[in-house]
């Protein structure tokens, strides 16, 4: 939104003091979708922490909710998450809590039992906000449609039931996205369905396109010859549609070594047409818009000899960030590492972020030329990445890992949080919390 200001006289202090917090409540960001606003992992508030002056962050709010691995969402004076429980009976739950104060406004509960789910916690895909809506999509394929301020069901869909959809092997992880029309999913439905479209007001069918089976990296747009498409990256495709009708505008088969794994979010680098890709068995990849047509070449790809041995960017979980000409992100073991875009080639690694960990992952948030880090220890690290090395400015424990894991060292927390209202958002397997991180 734009504001404008006109400069005026002010009669007395209480005006200006009223005045000067009506402007700072607009500025202030919501985080109403996944990885952000503009979903790209950027959180633009100012007025922040520069560093910690503790090592360990306290919450002013605590609010109980189930496990699970989807991250929390923020609108206006609310927060949104998703969470799963076994007892007395298996449901998943969508939960709304007060921003200011975490009290419970309400919780909309469905049965669901989870079948031949690998990492069977809870939810995956973050709840997403729209013009009053709140869009939740369950990992057994449950898509609800609710008021945001009341959690009445306004429409669902079952998309296994109704569509065919083949429930990937980690359970359908990839966030709803949503638009002044349509919400759009990855599906892996039949036929031809791996992705589509649905009214966002009725929940009727509006497209289907795209053959082969769904993946767990969530749909985004991106601007090509003035024109917005939808950006999607399935188990056998990468390509980009038409948000209006499902056409392809182009699209690259993408051959991978083994299973369906591509979870990361396609980065795009605006300034340049840049989109880099990476999978834990697959490696990188970078692709280039063209300018003047509907098209896009792959520029380099690189994968070493397995996910163990390489020099390249194969990450699980988290999506890299790009910065210059230079790419930043967590391999499948642990080690934070920089390519050069130009060619792929691997500038430095770093091994002090995380142990050496088989899926080790952490989130990346960029704040102006910082790196707001939070690890899967449940550590939240404000951090510089340039081509020269990882500088860690200031770091504290911000929520407590929960989650066990079978062959790991210990236990983790895999969701990423939301940054909003200068607060950070995060949850375990326990509760959801609210951190201020204002000056």
């Amino acid at each position: 939104m734009y504001l404008t200001l006109r400069f005026v006289p002010v009669r007395n202090a209480v005006a200006c003091f009223l005045a000067l917090a009506l402007t700072a409540s607009l500025f202030a960001d919501d985080w109403p979708q996944w990885r952000g606003p503009s979903r790209d992992g950027v959180w633009k508030e100012t007025g922040v922490l520069e560093a910690f002056d503790t090592d360990q962050l306290k919450p002013e709010w605590r609010a109980p909710v189930g496990a699970g691995y989807a991250g929390p969402t923020v609108s206006g004076d609310r927060v949104y998450v998703m969470s799963h429980l076994t007892k007395p009976k298996p449901v998943e739950q969508v939960h709304c809590v007060d921003r200011a104060t975490g009290e419970v406004i309400w919780t909309h509960v469905y049965d669901c039992e989870y079948f031949d789910v690998g990492y069977p916690l809870g939810p995956r895909a973050a709840v997403a906000l729209s013009d009053g809506k709140a869009y939740a999509l369950g990992t057994m394929g449950h898509l609800h449609c609710l008021d945001a301020e009341t959690g009445e069901v306004l429409w669902e869909k079952e998309l296994e039931s109704e569509y065919e959809a083949r429930i990937p092997v980690w359970g359908i992880t990839a966030s709803p996205l949503v638009d002044e029309s349509n919400v759009y999913l990855q599906v892996g439905g039949l036929p031809d369905a791996a992705v589509m479209a649905f009214d966002k007001e009725t929940g009727e069918e509006r497209w289907r396109a795209l053959d082969g089976a769904a993946s767990y990296s969530a749909p985004k747009f991106i601007e090509q010859n003035g024109k917005t498409l939808l950006l999607v990256w399935t188990g056998d495709w990468f390509a980009a549609l038409h948000p209006e009708s499902g056409d392809v505008a182009w699209k690259h088969a993408f051959k991978r070594a083994k299973g369906v794994i591509n979870v990361a979010d396609p980065v795009v680098d605006t300034a340049t047409g840049r989109i880099f890709l990476s999978s834990f068995y697959d490696g990188s990849y970078l692709y280039q818009l063209k300018s003047d047509a509907f098209e896009s070449e792959l520029l380099w790809s690189r994968r070493g000899r397995s996910e163990i041995h390489t020099d390249a960017l194969h990450s699980i979980i988290m999506t890299s960030v790009i910065i210059g000409d230079y790419v930043y992100g967590i391999d499948s073991y642990g080690a934070m590492r920089c390519l050069d875009l130009k060619n792929g080639e691997r500038v430095w690694e770093d091994q002090t972020l995380l142990v050496d960990d088989r899926w080790a992952t952490a989130f990346f948030v960029q704040n102006g030329d910082r790196t707001w880090i939070t690890t899967e220890r449940g550590e939240l690290v404000i951090g510089r990445l340039t081509p020269d090395g990882f500088e860690r400015i200031s770091s504290a424990q911000l929520i407590e890992p929960t989650t066990f894991l079978p062959r790991r060292s210990g236990n983790i927390v895999w969701s990423q949080p939301a940054f909003a209202h200068r607060s950070v958002f995060a949850r375990n397997d326990k509760e959801l919390i609210r951190v201020d991180l204002s000056r």
